[in-house]
């Protein structure tokens, strides 16, 4: 059992396991969501989420048509992301308080990375998601 919440403790989710690797994602959109170089996130079937806290402080914000970042309103943690039709949510790593003992596996994205961030990790570096070339180690 996955168990997450956010930084002010109001909002809170569970999900019974991953149904995708843990990733580091360097576009754009999630440098921005998240302020940093990147964010860590991993997929879980959205059958397999649930909120469990705090439905009523939650608040999003449409990045991208048909995605929604779902993050709390009081204090601004990113919890989780979907895209309206798909069959998987995205957790953001961060926001996991137990339940995830798994390493990421690959940087995405990263020819949307930040001029400065060059990487320091032995991790595969694809352009844009996995399947995408490969831009380095």
């Amino acid at each position: 059992m996955i168990k997450g919440s956010c930084l002010c403790g109001a909002v809170a989710y569970e999900a019974d396991g991953l149904s995708g690797p843990v990733v580091h994602c360097h576009c754009y959109t999630c440098r921005k969501a998240h302020s940093a170089a990147f964010n860590t996130s991993a997929r879980s079937r959205r059958a397999d989420f649930r909120w469990v806290r705090g439905e009523e402080a939650l608040a999003s914000y449409e990045s991208t048509p048909g995605k929604l970042r779902h993050f709390c309103g009081r204090c601004g943690s990113h919890l989780m992301a979907e895209w309206r039709e798909a069959s998987e949510v995205v957790l953001r790593v961060g926001s996991i308080d137990e339940g995830v003992d798994v390493q990421p596996v690959a940087h995405i994205w990263v020819d949307h990375a930040a001029e400065w961030d060059r990487g320091h990790d032995d991790l595969p570096r694809y352009a844009k998601g996995p399947g995408s070339a490969i831009v380095g180690r």
